[in-house]
């Protein structure tokens, strides 16, 4: 059997791997610490974008919440804000006016796509200031 350690480690490592990070993950002191022969594992506190991505990540929703994702049909990058009906709702990167695109139309954005997203969005902050 692992060690109460092992299995913490093996639960953070899934959870970064589909995009959740839970800042407090520990071993609960209180258990740990006597002879409890199964201690608990404190899945702590998280902010509320992280309790809705976790939300939407054991819903099976994909793409999840709170990841990025391209619009196939015109190549626009947005945040995942949603899905409803058969729909991706997206907003695009630096904000602005939510968009909605068929499961079908949406693939992963590459990482290079939404820092590219992100220069034209403080680019074009940058030239209205």
């Amino acid at each position: 059997m692992r060690s109460t350690q092992e299995v913490l480690e093996s639960l953070r490592q899934a959870l970064t791997g589909v995009g959740v990070v839970l800042p407090s993950l520990a071993v609960d002191p209180l258990t740990g610490a006597g002879d409890e022969p199964f201690p608990l594992v404190d899945l702590g506190r998280c902010n509320v974008r992280t309790a809705e991505r976790l939300a939407s990540v054991l819903r099976g929703e994909s793409p999840p919440i709170g990841t990025y994702a391209v619009d196939k049909r015109d190549g626009r990058v947005g945040e995942v804000m949603g899905h409803l009906g058969g729909r991706v709702q997206l907003r695009p990167v630096g904000g602005g006016r939510e968009w909605d695109c068929p499961r079908e139309e949406v693939g992963v954005a590459p990482p290079e796509e939404v820092l590219r997203a992100r220069l034209r969005s403080r680019n074009r902050e940058a030239r209205i200031s």
